[in-house]
């Protein structure tokens, strides 16, 4: 591959040039370091190097296949709402609208009492709805004491996908129809209406079953393939990516659970361009497998078998040959298909968009790199930049707490009066939230990272709004992790000089007392030696088992 990479494949377009911005650590400006459009960037948990990368996998919906929001969502809903109605829900529910800005991804239902919950990575909750009602802070401590509840998997649904929007919000919608209607008893954990009792696990459970029927069952795959120009998003990129990587000596394979029937026709719309014609799709793939049933794929997974790409129809048997391009293979596991194509773990990166079926499991299964795709990062990333008034005036009001306490120690008695900085902070942060949405960032909730904020960080190494993304990068990118600042650490400037006390232990040792040790005979060694070459390996891709020349670079 040649060093210059082009940014945009399209030369009608402006290039896309990277923004020289300020690097901010421990609270002061440090160097000015290159970095490319926040719409066009990929950003890093843990450092990977491209240039390893010899497998790319790519999950295809809400991945390859972005679907269209929220005109996709409104679909689903209303389907929804039919299938609910047709074994017995109240015909009124057909009255029922999709709102997109009350749900988001990452939440979870509490299945005993009916409220859907936005918490930390711990469990503390820091959102909780009961339908539409949001729960004031006395009442979410009567239900749970502390406010704390665990992730209980008898108890707790987490609504983790962007299939879930829908479910998330018809959940509400009945809970509040139940719970308000003059018709029902509301009790703590159902409701009744003379001899009925419905509980919400019930009422959970009804709703799964009809989002799984409208998903296996129903038009809802049918009605995407038919207005596939209003419900799926298209990108003159995307083949182009597809050929870059393959240009580079790089494979590429698609894995997912759609059947081939709909995977066959998602795919050929969205590799369908003028001067694409008359290309198969499958041919900007090594390998494709549908009918993936993540995440068992990436357990013991499914039998391995050939489909025929003209009828559909599946061959009988375990298919025990080699994995060819322009077929397409069902099922199988990720053991099985590692060893057909020859991939070791840390060689592949896998594209998807599902926290638990995409990236949980690769990474935690089977070592594979991950990449996450969150396409609500462009919203996030918008409101981030775009109410930065609201964040100065969060950052000016901690400044006039601190000042208030400025001059304060254990000797003074007298209690200050913070009460109007407490509710003009607590007002400033959630007037923030509702920029988000009705439930607030994905990520966050005033200064606390969600749920879900904590399964990126954990399994996703890399993570943007879309997989177009890579285009904006050589093959043979360093992708390097920021460091992870402790408050202790990003909190006190370099710029400090912070005398020895007696507290302090001096464990940096002094090159010059080595020898001091060095005629002692009786044991081979006294203590050990100071390394005078790397050993603490910080990153996953360290720069001493790098096998090309490619330079480390930011993103």
């Amino acid at each position: 591959m040649t060093s210059q990479v082009s940014l945009s494949s399209d030369p009608s377009q402006p290039s896309n040039k990277p923004a020289l911005e300020p690097s901010l650590s421990n609270g002061i400006s440090e160097v000015e370091v290159w970095k490319r459009e926040p719409s066009h960037r990929v950003f890093v948990n843990r450092s990977l190097n491209l240039d390893k990368i010899k497998f790319f996998g790519f999950d295809m919906d809400y991945t390859l296949a972005v679907y269209k929001s929220p005109q996709y969502e409104t679909m689903g809903f209303t389907m929804l709402k039919d299938r609910l109605i047709s074994i017995g829900y109240p015909t009124d529910i057909k009255e029922f609208e999709y709102d997109p800005t009350f749900p988001c991804r990452g939440l979870w239902f509490d299945k005993l009492y009916g409220n859907i919950l936005k918490v930390d990575a711990y469990g503390n909750i820091l959102v909780c709805v009961h339908g539409f009602r949001f729960l004031k802070g006395s009442e979410i401590g009567d239900l749970y004491p502390n406010k704390f509840v665990n992730l209980d998997e008898k108890r707790i649904y987490v609504l983790n996908t962007l299939f879930h929007l829908p479910e998330t919000y018809m959940l509400a919608c009945l809970i509040d129809y139940f719970t308000t209607s003059k018709e029902y008893e509301r009790n703590k954990d159902g409701v009744r209406c003379g001899e009925l009792y419905m509980s919400y696990q019930s009422i959970f459970q009804d709703v799964r079953g009809a989002v799984d029927w409208v998903h296996f069952y129903g038009n809802l795959k049918s009605e995407t393939v038919a207005n596939l120009e209003r419900y799926v998003h298209k990108d003159p990129r995307l083949p182009v990516l597809m050929d870059r990587i393959r240009e580079c000596g790089k494979k590429t394979m698609i894995i997912t659970n759609s059947e081939f029937e709909y995977t066959n026709k998602i795919m050929e719309y969205l590799t369908d361009f003028p001067e694409t014609k008359g290309r198969k799709w499958t041919s900007y793939f090594d390998f494709v497998v549908v009918d993936a049933k993540k995440p068992l794929f990436f357990e013991e997974g499914t039998i391995l078998r050939k489909v025929n790409t003209t009828s559909g129809k599946l061959s009988i048997g375990h298919h025990m040959g080699k994995l060819e391009q322009h077929c397409a293979y069902s099922g199988g596991s990720c053991e099985v298909i590692s060893q057909m194509i020859g991939a070791q773990g840390k060689d592949v990166l896998y594209v998807g968009d599902h926290i638990f079926g995409d990236i949980l499991r690769s990474k935690k299964q089977r070592g594979w790199r991950t990449f996450l795709v969150v396409p609500e990062l462009s919203t996030e990333v918008h409101v981030w930049t775009d109410q930065s008034e609201l964040f100065n005036k969060i950052k000016s009001l901690e400044q006039t707490l601190s000042i208030i306490y400025k001059n304060l120690d254990s000797s003074n008695m007298e209690k200050p009066d913070i009460s109007n900085v407490q509710r003009a902070m607590m007002d400033t942060v959630h007037e923030l939230d509702l920029s988000y949405g009705m439930l607030g960032s994905l990520f966050r909730s005033g200064s606390r990272l969600t749920f879900f904020s904590s399964q990126v960080q954990r399994f996703a190494d890399i993570y943007a709004a879309s997989v177009i993304n890579l285009i904006h990068y050589p093959f043979t990118y360093m992708f390097r992790a920021p460091a992870m600042l402790l408050p202790h650490e990003s909190t006190v400037s370099h710029e400090n000089t912070i005398p020895a006390d007696d507290f302090t232990i001096a464990r940096q040792r002094s090159v010059n007392n080595e020898n001091k040790y060095a005629k002692v005979q009786h044991v081979p060694h006294l203590r050990p030696e100071t390394p005078t070459k790397v050993t603490h390996h910080h990153d996953d891709d360290d720069f001493e088992e790098t096998s090309s020349n490619s330079s480390d670079k930011s993103t």
